[in-house]
């Protein structure tokens, strides 16, 4: 048995290391009370990413219901298939069509943010950059030779990868940016370390696609767990009670050993 544990905890980084890779993971604030954030991610997600990615888990009436969407306007605004309210988010493309395009089926992605995490979804949305060799003409930062277009460039713009002044720090006196190019210093692999940046704007600045990346990444959270508020609100309330329970349980158990002690 010992050596069973031992063999584990002795595989255990290399697990993590695959799953996680070496990339660094930008921090996501999820916000499942931010309705306002949920429905702009639900708008963008079913405006760019359902043309190929479905969310067959969910119905759009419990969808529209959590978010606060109108049943009308969410079957005007966010369902474009031929489709009832009360039906699972599927798509039109048949997995044998995408298959043939893309070289594989496009994933589900109701569970996504749950299985990779906020991080991950937010930074790999802001990490495609051009790579001519690819099919699509983009890589990923995050997930290496990624067999899809960026369906985001139109908002986002054409990022690049590759040598950039980066900030290292702020002078003392002036306050000012301290900057130097990138590949004065070498990555973990020990070559040169480039890094992303714009090469023409998109529709956005970075900032609002920013945060317009977060509120999709917000909205595949609440997808991944529709019951994430329900059940921290069930859960404050089971302690209350708990609580309050606690206080005549005691007193009778310290009643009933009373004449023993």
């Amino acid at each position: 048995m010992k050596s069973l544990i031992a063999v584990i905890f002795a595989l255990l980084p290399s697990f993590v290391l695959a799953a996680g890779g070496n990339v660094h993971l930008d921090d996501m604030k999820v916000d499942l009370e931010d309705k306002a954030s949920l429905q702009r991610g639900a708008q963008l997600f079913t405006n760019y990413c359902m043309g190929c990615h479905s969310t067959k888990f969910a119905r759009y009436n419990r969808v529209a219901r959590d978010l606060g969407i109108p049943e009308d306007l969410m079957m005007e605004n966010l369902v474009f298939a031929e489709t009832k309210i009360g039906n699972l988010m599927e798509i039109a493309m048949r997995p044998e069509d995408s298959k043939q395009w893309f070289g594989a089926t496009p994933p589900d992605l109701t569970l996504v943010a749950r299985v990779r995490g906020a991080d991950w979804v937010y930074t790999y949305l802001r990490s495609f950059y051009a790579d001519e060799t690819r099919p699509y003409g983009v890589n990923n930062a995050v997930f290496k030779d990624v067999g899809m277009p960026h369906v985001l460039e139109g908002l986002q713009g054409k990022q690049v990868k590759g040598c950039a002044p980066v900030v290292i720090g702020f002078d003392p006196l002036t306050g000012q940016e301290l900057k130097e190019d990138s590949c004065a210093r070498t990555n973990h692999e020990g070559h040169p370390n480039e890094v992303l940046y714009l090469e023409e704007e998109g529709q956005l600045n970075a900032a609002e696609y920013d945060k317009a990346v977060a509120d999709i990444t917000n909205f595949l959270v609440y997808m991944g767990e529709p019951m994430a508020l329900d059940r921290k609100e069930i859960g404050f309330w089971v302690l209350l009670f708990l609580a309050i329970l606690f206080v005549p349980v005691y007193y009778l158990n310290r009643e009933f050993w009373r004449g023993i002690h």
